[in-house]
């Protein structure tokens, strides 16, 4: 990890990362969220019955959309040709509510974590978008990196205990 920021330069100015001269790597990064809601809503989830359609379905497309447009949200973000995003959405009967897992693979100059978080992100509020007609309080969070592999800067997991 290093000990600066990568987006402000030595005056204190925001600036986009030159990559040029980076290797292109295969690199990879998990991210994961979390939508906690009444049960009733996520039985109605599960259920398929949910006013506006398929919510997982949905929020499982909103994801991968998002994470293709990431540079378009985040500022100092490279565009990238993604060769792969994934997103597992499970029920977790403990929340109670919704585990999302996004994945972005890449193979090029910069990392894809931001495409990671922002398809989780996205996803978690498509969610509470689709289902905030019957439960309003739904929580959204922790969102968080889980790993990233390839570049420079190598291999990164994140510990277990948050």
């Amino acid at each position: 990890m290093s000990d600066k920021l990568t987006h402000i330069d030595e005056t204190g100015t925001a600036h986009m990362v030159d990559v040029a001269e980076k290797d292109h790597t295969t690199r990879i990064a998990v991210a994961e969220s979390f939508v906690k809601m009444e049960q009733a809503t996520l039985d109605l989830i599960i259920s398929g019955n949910a006013k506006k359609g398929d919510v997982l379905g949905v929020a499982r497309i909103a994801g991968i959309m998002a994470s293709k447009r990431t540079h378009e949200l985040i500022p100092l973000c490279h565009p990238l040709a993604l060769t792969k995003v994934q997103l597992d959405l499970e029920v977790d009967l403990a929340l109670p509510g919704i585990r999302i897992e996004a994945m972005a693979k890449v193979n090029g100059q910069t990392g894809v974590e931001m495409e990671a978080l922002t398809a989780a992100s996205v996803a978690a509020l498509t969610i509470y978008d689709m289902a905030k007609a019957v439960d309003r309080g739904m929580e959204i969070g922790p969102t968080r990196l889980l790993e990233k592999s390839g570049g420079k800067s190598g291999d990164w997991t994140a510990s277990k205990a948050r």
